[in-house]
């Protein structure tokens, strides 16, 4: 008999005035067996504890245990313990006219705004392999230090002070907001002090963040589109109004813009490297937007998830940087340079809102956690992350010359995939007619995690493309993912059971 469970504690109602307790326990037992608390298969409390937990004697208990074993509810293995039958007696006597009143189903339904919620969000699949062609989300797992990780951890972990393990600060562990001021300065020509940081469990919940505490409901935002579907469904969930606006070489068409919706309440860009084409905002077009923002008394967030990876050109400040009226929001987040179960983030918000943003802070889930944090903290402070992300960026480069050249030998004429500037992920342009939906599917059908350029889109046209990720693959698993994609496109199929090549 598996093992399936060990519990500690039982709850049982205590005996009745005069009851006779070896009886009493024997049926609650019994009863606790047939109603499910004790489930088929898991590991009866031993005798001992059982007659501490309820100032039993012990030959009480054992003697309620060898009523129940007697009767075929438990069952003893030696040098194991006592478990649960799998089959209890009582199975034989649920014939098949044993009336059963069902329960009447509930018809308790989620709200109209939770329904508009979730309309579209797709559940991520957990990561049961790494560096699979072409995840676009994922970092290189196969390159994160871990053992030195484990030394900081184990550091921290060994020094950390008992208060490391009580309540925490809504807005995030002091000395990690402080490394964050600093670097997100240094890189990113980011003004701020560490009371304007507030740590996040990940860029999603700064988001989400964001718009509970800026949109009403009916409030009109500018989205890019094509754009991040995280965003439009925080700001969706917040009740916001989403006003598409076209994306050309420059970025986000501020034109176009106000003569939408010149009143909307905010604008959610990324400017640093626009999801999912990959393009620049142009200096004029921040400094449009900024007066817009600046006259009109409204609120951009500016997401910047990978904006450490450029690989051509000088790297460009933020636009918070030029933001004299205090309208941005900066969100970042370290599962992008780091690895993605991590879940930290951080936004940048003005000073005058940084009150507000802890105290709704709190509502999401009290603080960040603490230990996490700390290790995170050490391990910046330490030069660690620095030289990773200066690690990986040159990593990076490598692997998207290796998907660009693979792609120019093996699906020219096809596929037009473009050399990014900066980024993980890129786009390819489909030179055949074909449909980018119809062929993400058939390629996911044979194991290559891919998107469409068309699944982002909201309502400005675009030519038919494929958004392919390359930080997180090998060499190798690159040019097996452009080899499986050029039968794909070909109407042949690969089989899904060839293992996948590691560098």
């Amino acid at each position: 008999m598996a093992k399936a469970e060990t519990f500690q504690d039982l709850s049982l109602t205590p005996a009745g005035e005069g009851q006779e307790l070896r009886s009493w326990l024997y049926s609650e037992l019994r009863t606790a067996i047939l109603d499910g608390r004790l489930r088929r298969g898991a590991r009866m409390p031993s005798t001992r504890s059982l007659a501490k937990q309820y100032s039993l004697s012990r030959g009480t208990v054992t003697a309620a245990f060898d009523s129940l074993h007697n009767e075929g509810y438990i069952a003893a293995l030696v040098g194991s313990g006592t478990y649960v039958a799998f089959e209890l007696p009582d199975d034989s006597l649920a014939g098949p006219t044993a009336a059963v009143t069902p329960a009447q189903p509930s018809r308790a339904a989620l709200s109209t705004r939770g329904n508009a919620a979730i309309g579209g969000v797709r559940l991520l699949p957990p990561s049961h392999s790494l560096g699979r062609a072409f995840r676009p989300y994922e970092p290189a797992i196969d390159l994160f230090p871990v053992a030195l990780w484990s030394r900081v951890a184990g550091r921290v972990l060994r020094k950390a002070p008992r208060s490391l393990y009580g309540q925490g600060d809504a807005c995030g562990y002091l000395p990690l907001r402080k490394a964050i001021a600093e670097y997100v300065g240094a890189a990113r020509g980011v003004h701020c002090e560490p009371g304007q940081v507030i740590v996040t469990s990940g860029a999603q919940q700064a988001l989400d963040l964001a718009a509970r505490m800026l949109m009403d409901p009916g409030d009109a935002v500018w989205m890019e589109d094509p754009g991040y579907p995280g965003a439009i469904f925080a700001l969706r969930a917040a009740g916001a109004q989403i006003i598409p606006i076209g994306v050309d070489e420059e970025g986000l068409d501020v034109q176009e813009a106000r003569r939408e919706a010149p009143r909307a309440k905010l604008a959610y860009v990324t400017p640093a490297n626009q999801f999912p084409l990959g393009g620049t905002m142009s200096p004029a077009r921040r400094w449009a937007l900024l007066d817009w923002a600046s006259h009109q008394n409204a609120w951009i967030i500016e997401d910047e998830y990978d904006a450490e990876y450029r690989y051509s050109g000088r790297p460009i400040p933020a636009l918070q940087s030029l933001d004299r009226s205090g309208c941005v929001i900066y969100v970042g987040t370290f599962t992008k340079m780091l690895f993605n179960s991590l879940r930290l983030g951080f936004m940048v918000v003005p000073e005058r809102v940084a009150g507000a943003f802890a105290a709704s802070r709190t509502i999401l889930d009290r603080h960040p956690p603490t230990l996490d944090q700390a290790i995170l903290a050490e391990f910046i402070l330490d030069g660690h992350f620095g030289h990773h992300v200066r690690r990986m960026r040159q990593t990076y480069g490598r692997r998207m010359k290796v998907l660009t050249e693979a792609a120019g030998l093996r699906l020219g004429g096809k596929l037009n995939v473009e050399e990014a500037d900066s980024g993980m992920r890129t786009v390819a342009w489909i030179k055949t007619g074909q449909k980018d939906r119809s062929v993400a599917e058939r390629a996911r059908s044979q194991g290559l995690e891919l998107a469409a350029l068309s699944e982002f889109r909201l309502t400005h046209a675009r030519e038919d493309a494929l958004i392919l990720g390359f930080a997180g693959c090998t060499g190798a698993e690159l040019r097996r993912g452009v080899d499986v994609l050029a039968h794909v496109m070909d109407g042949e199929s690969e089989p899904q059971a060839r293992v996948m090549a590691m560098e």
